[in-house]
């Protein structure tokens, strides 16, 4: 009986709960898109494999750990220090010199990320109006540009220091521009029409 708990106690510690958009996924976007798109299986239907978030820091050493704590606050996974991979000297950069930071998401932190990220932070954004639908690299993944870390609920207004920007990546496997646009649609994410 005591081995039970111990097993149990572990295997809470560090699983996420399910996600609430998993959920969703199966129940409401896969019969969509396999309706529109005339799939097979479900299998065929387009699905997160990971969302890449980054931050360019420059070379202050200070700056790229308030950044990297900042990622860690936002994402819930500790990022990993960037290099510069050539050297400018009108810029004091030296190839291998940390200039920014990265988290890669897969599974369901991806998700998590994904829901709030649309849920909660884009529209905490001044007047936002939607997101582009141009910014598909044409084989379904979706890039946009945060230019504060401010629209997350999890940093703090009054302990921050430094408005800073980040990239986001969502990366799927659809096999076009027109399938990714459907599936990030029916999954939340506000695109605007044109």
């Amino acid at each position: 009986m005591a081995r039970k708990e111990k097993t149990t106690e572990a295997g809470s510690q560090g699983k996420l709960p399910a996600s609430r958009l998993k959920k969703i996924y199966r129940e409401q976007v896969v019969p969509k898109l396999t309706e529109q798109f005339k799939y097979t299986t479900v299998m065929q239907a387009p699905r997160i494999t990971k969302i890449v978030v980054n931050m360019g820091t420059g070379i202050d050493e200070k700056e790229l750990d308030k950044s990297m704590q900042d990622m860690q606050v936002i994402t819930g996974q500790k990022p990993v220090a960037t290099s510069a991979r050539l050297s400018v000297s009108n810029f004091k950069v030296r190839a291998g010199m940390k200039v920014g930071c990265r988290v890669t998401l897969r599974g369901d932190r991806a998700y998590h990320f994904f829901d709030k990220l649309c849920t909660v932070a884009l529209p905490r954004i001044r007047d936002f109006q939607g997101l582009s639908p141009k910014s598909f690299d044409g084989r379904g993944n979706y890039s946009l540009g945060l230019k504060e870390q401010l629209v997350f609920p999890e940093i703090d207004y009054d302990s921050f220091d430094k408005i800073r920007g980040m990239d986001i990546t969502i990366c799927t496997d659809a096999k076009n521009d027109e399938e990714a646009r459907a599936f990030l649609k029916l999954m939340g994410l506000p695109l605007r029409d044109k």
